[in-house]
């Protein structure tokens, strides 16, 4: 087979509330919205159409791993170390649950950041060079 998986076109996020989400990602990270419903809400951010998803209970995107720590299964990536700090500043001016900003022993920096159900998301200072190249 010569065909490839070119990108990934749709990320779901399960929220206990589409209204209150929804909200909250429009007002605090500046997401597009596009769809709104009683079971979802399609939002446009960082080049993806994400998806929030009504779900049952305390659901979250977020998995622990062998080490028994809850990780992130997304990471957002911005301009540079400069571009990171000023966006960890804004997010923590908006009440963002915000962790340090971290050096991980890999280039760049990063940190996570929290939505109003949990969800744990990362922000990683090293845009990719693929990316970079289209921009």
């Amino acid at each position: 087979m010569s065909e490839k998986l070119i990108r990934v076109g749709t990320i779901y996020i399960p929220v206990s509330n589409i209204e209150l989400s929804s909200e909250w990602y429009v007002n605090k990270l500046g997401a597009e919205l596009s769809y709104k419903d009683e079971d979802k809400a399609i939002l446009n951010l960082a080049n993806q159409s994400i998806f929030l998803v009504k779900s049952n209970g305390n659901q979250s995107s977020n998995f622990n791993d062998i080490h028994g720590e809850e990780r992130f299964s997304l990471t957002f990536e911005v301009n540079g170390l400069s571009a990171l700090e000023a966006i960890h500043k804004d997010f923590i001016e908006k009440n963002i649950k915000v962790g340090e900003i971290e050096n991980r022993g890999h280039s760049g920096r990063n940190f996570v950041f929290y939505d109003l159900n949990g969800n744990i998301f990362d922000v990683w200072s090293e845009l990719s060079q693929i990316f970079k190249k289209n921009i």
